[in-house]
């Protein structure tokens, strides 16, 4: 048995993937503990770890000296605080999923000589994973294409990005059949919290179709609680079937049924939508520091897989434009669900516990093993 420390940012987008690979190494028979931040309550519950480690960390943010050494503070306690828990678990490897919690752990494992593996789960490297680069041993990539990648001195292997077991389970299910007069169903996701831009625009759209072609949409769309009344009464004007929820616990098994996905592109819907095979309009969200989820669809689209329509260009008359093209092309549609198959990385989890067996100095053959 060997023993790992995952390292993750307190988010979601972090925090899933490394539930991925714990629960992985723990049915290989490992155990494994978290070191995040505060922020990891929200999902803490879930977490199968033996034990989770809080670790003080910051941010560093440019412009106001105070709040710099403030940071610079906070992340030296953190590494001081990490080294000696380090010294207590003594593991054999650890894994770094980004966000900046990573950052002092990350830190801390370096100076006590433990090897260590940079997941990246975005097109774009995280500037967390950046900065720790040549502290860690591999970085393990989603997208073969990594910005910022390539000035990193030291090996790179494409694992893929770990989806959940849920995603998994259906992954094999063949994309829906669809001619010319059956009904076509439509998932629309934000994301966990639902994306109010998506509420805006998406039923706006979808009332500019044609009724004959409207008429046969069977429509899933997750919207913030808020939103959920006008979006509703939209739909309801428009004579539109919609099923409309805050959260949707099935999400895996609605878009293997769908012909057609609306949403953002967060490296795990990017994932999950390449392991499952279905093709998608991906509304990067605007705004981010590295413009990664413009990076992660463009991935999709240069594959074949989907299409980019960025934020503050579309309007409903456009996304009803790209709409009626593509409902009213089922071939296409297929095309790309295949396109999109083709791109997933469905034993990623696998792969990346191999990699974390490898370093820790197990004898394990590494899939996808090599890129550099």
């Amino acid at each position: 048995m060997k023993t790992f420390v995952l390292m993750a940012g307190g988010t979601g987008g972090h925090l899933f993937p490394a539930m991925a690979l714990a629960q992985e190494l723990i049915r290989r028979g490992h155990a494994v503990e978290l070191m995040t931040d505060h922020r990891v309550e929200s999902y803490g519950a879930e977490f199968p770890a033996r034990q989770i480690h809080i670790v003080p960390a910051a941010t560093p943010s440019g412009g106001n000296p105070l709040k710099m050494a403030g940071a610079g503070f906070t992340i030296l306690r953190g590494v001081a605080k990490a080294h000696g828990m380090l010294g207590k678990v003594r593991p054999d490897a650890v894994i770094g999923f980004g966000g900046y919690p990573t950052f002092p752990p990350f830190i801390a494992a370096s100076l006590r000589g433990i090897p260590g593996i940079l997941h990246e789960q975005n097109a774009v490297m995280g500037r967390a994973n950046r900065a720790l680069a040549r502290f860690a041993d591999i970085l393990a990539m989603s997208f073969p294409a990594t910005r910022f990648a390539d000035q990193q001195n030291l090996e790179k292997i494409v694992t893929g990005n770990p989806v959940r077991d849920r995603v998994r389970a259906v992954a094999g299910r063949a994309y829906p059949a669809l001619d010319d007069a059956s009904p076509i169903r439509l998932v629309v996701t934000g994301g966990s919290q639902g994306a109010r831009a998506l509420s805006d625009i998406v039923p706006a759209a979808i009332a500019l179709l044609p009724d004959a072609l409207r008429h046969r949409l069977q429509i899933v769309q997750q919207a913030r609680e808020e939103d959920i009344d006008r979006v509703a009464e939209s739909y309801r004007q428009s004579r539109t079937n919609v099923e409309l929820a805050r959260f949707i616990p099935d999400l895996p098994e609605r878009i293997a049924d769908a012909h057609l996905v609306i949403g953002r592109a967060g490296a795990s819907t990017v994932a999950e939508l390449t392991v499952l095979g279905r093709p998608a309009i991906l509304i990067p969200l605007p705004g981010s520091l590295d413009s990664d989820q413009k990076y992660n669809a463009l991935n999709l689209e240069q594959g074949g897989g989907g299409w980019v329509a960025e934020q503050a260009s579309l309007s409903p008359q456009s996304l009803a434009t790209r709409l009626q093209e593509l409902l009213n092309d089922p071939a296409g549609l297929r095309r790309a669900a295949d396109a999109a198959r083709a791109m997933g990385q469905p034993r990623a989890v696998e792969k990346l516990a191999d990699l974390a067996e490898m370093l820790s100095g197990k004898n394990t053959t590494i899939e996808g093993r090599p890129t550099t």
